[in-house]
């Protein structure tokens, strides 16, 4: 199993592709959740019991549309082709969005998207592993996902310069 920092090192390559892409459809990026926060409090908050440990990974505005980003890496099955969700995250989110009133959309690997509702409605739970953390998620069928660009529309192109 990969350790803490390699784990730390393709999430974080993953957040920045998926800034890149919302950036080069117009809309502007800011990181949030844990990676703004010290280890110490981050820590803090994995023993909390807090929702707060599963605020999402970047927000994300485009005119007066504001929505909350968890970037899903290394979270799809090449086998089952199935999108893994942990069960906490996506309870988190359900109350993060009654709360905020604003939508929270995971981004996995191949930029498909999905909601906490999509993936409560057509997730089915896993099975629980001895690897990793040992929590429950939920499996949702990869074809369930929307398109990136369906959802954050397409690349804006750069106005030619005269």
């Amino acid at each position: 199993m990969p350790s803490f920092q390699q784990r730390k090192a393709v999430g974080d390559a993953h957040e920045a592709h998926v800034a890149h892409e919302l950036a080069e459809r117009g809309w502007d990026v800011s990181p949030w959740g844990q990676a703004v926060l010290s280890q110490a409090v981050r820590s803090a908050l994995r023993h909390s019991g807090s929702f707060l440990r599963w605020t999402p990974d970047l927000a994300a505005a485009q005119d007066r549309r504001v929505v909350l980003i968890d970037c899903k890496s290394r979270m799809t099955s090449s086998t089952s082709h199935r999108h893994a969700v942990e069960r906490s995250a996506v309870m988190a989110h359900l109350h993060l969005t009654a709360w905020t009133q604003l939508p929270v959309a995971y981004v996995f690997d191949d930029l498909g998207v999905l909601t906490p509702l999509d993936v409560l409605l057509s997730g089915r739970t896993g099975p629980l592993s001895t690897k990793g953390s040992g929590s429950a998620y939920f499996l949702v069928p990869v074809e369930r996902s929307l398109a990136f660009d369906e959802v954050f529309g397409t690349v804006t192109l750069a106005a030619p310069r005269p």
